[in-house]
């Protein structure tokens, strides 16, 4: 029985000692089952009592003067995509906002992805690499380098500082001629998401 009621592995508690109280005589057998049923309510019984022992937390002050954001620009990278994110922004100093990739207001050609994984570095085309070979250093020109999918072109721009490759592009027509994300999950009697205008 003792070993029954201190099974408590999927819990977050633990027992240290468990007396029974029990006439032996009257009670020979107890079914595991019933001891199963009996750890269960004293579970039960715990959760209940630390839930209503708990005190919320307060919340702490909020700084005065609110930080400032380290630039007054955000690109459609920010992926501001509602009033809420872009409310925050704005709260922190934040004066022009681009939309969200989502928002299908970037028709022209956009960093459609940023990764670590350089094709430079794959071909050993990588500059970093070629600093101290002889005959080498600045003679490796990498660029313009493309990626073709189904006849789509991509450009490959590269970021060496941060040691970054951009995947650059368009949106393809039948994206931008659908509708956004949001507005397509708008019930009936929703109103689009608004965004200023694109930045020329």
């Amino acid at each position: 029985m003792r070993e029954n009621l201190g099974k408590l592995g999927n819990t977050i508690y633990s027992v240290d000692t468990a007396s029974i109280e029990l006439d032996v005589a009257s009670v020979p057998f107890v079914p595991a089952s019933v001891i199963n049923s009996l750890r269960r309510d004293a579970v039960a019984a715990l959760d209940q009592a630390r839930d209503h022992a708990f005190v919320r937390w307060q919340r702490a002050a909020a700084t005065e003067p609110l930080v400032a954001y380290p630039s007054e620009t955000l690109s459609f990278l920010a992926n501001v995509y509602n009033s809420a994110a872009r409310a925050f922004y704005e709260k922190h100093g934040v004066k022009m906002i681009d939309a969200a990739y989502e928002s299908h207001q970037e028709a022209g050609d956009v960093p459609l992805m940023i990764t670590k994984h350089c094709l430079r570095f794959a071909f050993n085309l990588c500059p970093k690499q070629a600093k101290g070979v002889q005959g080498v250093q600045g003679q490796i020109r990498a660029e313009p380098m493309t990626l073709i999918s189904s006849g789509e072109k991509l450009t490959l721009k590269f970021d060496c500082k941060p040691c970054e490759m951009h995947v650059v592009g368009k949106m393809r027509p039948q994206i931008l001629k659908s509708p956004p994300p949001s507005i397509a999950s708008l019930p009936a009697a929703g109103a689009p998401i608004r965004f200023f205008a694109k930045r020329t």
